[in-house]
């Protein structure tokens, strides 16, 4: 398309980390945005808080994932956010009878099971043309573990087990998630990094601009709930608020007006929208009009939205440590694995493992003892319609929250029921699932029956080709596939449909000052895997040098 030369006056929708970082590289060159959030907050699912035991935490992400190049590991350090890189390898394992099993075992069993999650990688890389889509990752592992030679049934179903862990990383049951898309969840290069002091500062510098710009009218509370778009046609649809028309913002590519929950109408040049995948999976029939395209109705439909929850239960002190609360090497591991219980009762057919990190062993400005539960899948939308209409205090949450996870944390050393430091003074859990603006849940993934999910991601990235329409969409499901399902994800991609609007209008990106090597920085967003370079993102952008367990340590978490 030849360039217009002309101001657009855009909208964006949604203040979560896609909608902050493109508003903020359309208002850094020159344009003029108006950002739209349904809460009243910026930061959508990136998002902290302070409950009743006095702890901040993060309800969203507590992760950064890979550190080369990665601009949200820049904003932390430029930020001063305390991170830490936990030891992964030194765990607890609970088997499904809640017994602690030997630590040289807690040790061998993740590191054969990551040995399979490599090895189903690069078959998944090699092959996915030919692997068949019903083809799920824990028969991958199942056929595998049952290939070698001199395993006793014991150790067998161990590693069946463990291969469970994975559910946690993608927010859904191993044995749903498709092993022809495997190679999608590959993340950025370096390691995987705990966000100890949460995410506050770091949302607070990526929303900068968006609270201080007067290049962005921010406005909270508005939920759009409607979208039309034109074909360039009908000239009076543009300018302003309402109907009034406002020829001077024709860029000759029609017009787009947007519906709030209020029945106020707003008209665009160009709306970027960063709704969550899950939101435009339950929406987009009502949300459009004329209809989106057949091929993006189906990329959006096809690929899955995750389950993950996380649940903090705080106690009068960490009794699990050994040592006045003091983590050290010689004291209980930062990670616990619980393999699915047999000693709880739950349907056959749900997986209840749960992987539990001790929030005791971060550095001392920032620990608090207190247990996170990561809990996915059918378990974790289980738990969610129990509590979704208690509220967040009060004895009857406490007591629903408690019921789930004494059975796995009163296996920890050193615990008594009759001793007052083992119950629990606090609990909140996250209810994504039943957040309608979070699109009820959590992030994208990948299950069996998908057909053609690296089409179907390009093909969201793209909008269906709506860009010449002035839509477009952004997210962590349109982000490059070293990023997808996670906030440096969701940062690439606004940051990629900015660039793409202002080549649009012939206008320059007000570029960032470099950051030293390592410290942060872009990815190629409109190159090999971006969103311009087409027949080159047709090659998957995978290292052939590569591939450690870092590197596919998971996306949702």
């Amino acid at each position: 398309m030849v360039a217009t030369n002309k101001i657009p006056r855009v909208a964006v929708v949604g203040a979560g980390f896609a909608g902050l970082r493109c508003a903020d590289v359309l208002a850094r060159s020159g344009v003029k945005v108006t950002l739209f959030e349904a809460r009243d907050r910026i930061g959508g699912r990136v998002h902290q808080i302070e409950w009743a035991a006095g702890h901040l935490v993060d309800m969203g992400p507590n992760w950064i994932h890979g550190t080369k190049g990665n601009p949200v590991m820049r904003l932390a350090q430029q930020t001063g956010t305390l991170i830490i890189e936990p030891d992964e390898e030194r765990q607890a394992l609970f088997d499904t009878h809640g017994t602690r099993r030997p630590d040289s075992e807690a040790v061998e069993l993740p590191s054969r099971i990551w040995e399979l999650v490599v090895d189903a990688f690069k078959y998944s890389d090699e092959n996915s043309a030919t692997i068949d889509p019903n083809l799920s990752l824990f028969e991958y592992f199942r056929a595998k573990i049952d290939s070698q030679k001199g395993l006793d049934r014991w150790k067998r179903d161990d590693l069946l087990h463990e291969a469970q862990m994975w559910g946690p990383f993608v927010g859904d049951a191993i044995e749903t998630q498709s092993l022809k898309f495997f190679f999608l969840e590959e993340c950025i290069e370096g390691e995987n990094v705990f966000v100890a002091s949460t995410y506050r500062d770091i949302l607070r510098e990526v929303g900068r601009t968006a609270t201080s710009s007067d290049e962005i009218e921010l406005r909270l509370n508005t939920e759009i709930v409607h979208f039309r778009y034109t074909d360039g046609n009908d000239t009076g649809l543009h300018g302003g608020d309402g109907n009034k028309a406002n020829p001077s913002h024709h860029s000759g590519t029609g017009a787009v007006t947007l519906t709030t929950s209020t029945y106020q109408n707003h008209t665009f040049d160009e709306v970027i929208i960063t709704c969550p995948l899950g939101w435009l999976r339950r929406n987009h029939e009502k949300a459009f009009t004329p209809p989106l395209p057949p091929r993006l109705t189906s990329a959006i439909s096809n690929i899955n939205y995750g389950r993950l929850e996380k649940l903090y239960v705080t106690f009068p002190r960490a009794f699990w440590l050994s040592s006045n609360d003091v983590a050290s090497p010689e004291s209980y591991p930062v990670f616990t694995h619980f393999h699915d219980p047999t000693y709880i009762p739950h349907p056959e057919d749900e997986a209840w493992n749960q992987s539990v990190v001790s929030l005791a062993h971060l550095p001392p400005r920032a620990a608090h003892p207190t247990l996170l539960f990561y809990i996915y899948g059918a378990c974790g939308t289980r738990l969610v319609n129990r509590i979704s209409d208690l509220g967040r205090v009060g004895d009857e949450y406490n007591a629903t929250l408690d019921a789930f996870a004494r059975p796995f944390y009163s296996r920890l050393p050193n615990y008594s029921p009759t001793d007052p430091s083992c119950t629990p003074t606090a609990f909140v859990m996250t209810q994504w699932q039943a957040d309608r603006f979070a699109g009820n849940g959590s992030y994208c993934n990948f299950q069996v029956g998908l057909q053609a999910g690296d089409e179907d991601i390009r093909c969201m990235r793209d909008a269906g080709g709506l860009g010449e329409r002035g839509v477009w969409l952004a997210g962590e499901h349109t982000a490059p596939f070293i990023a997808l399902g996670t906030t440096t994800g969701a940062w690439w991609s606004g940051e990629a449909v900015a660039r793409r609007l202002c080549a649009k209008y012939g206008l320059a990106v007000a570029e960032e000052e470099p950051t030293e090597e390592g410290s942060g920085g872009t990815v190629d967003v409109n190159g090999v895997d971006g969103v311009a370079g087409e027949e080159a993102g047709k090659k998957k952008e995978l290292d052939k040098k590569r591939m450690d367990g870092a590197n596919l340590s998971g996306l949702a978490i």
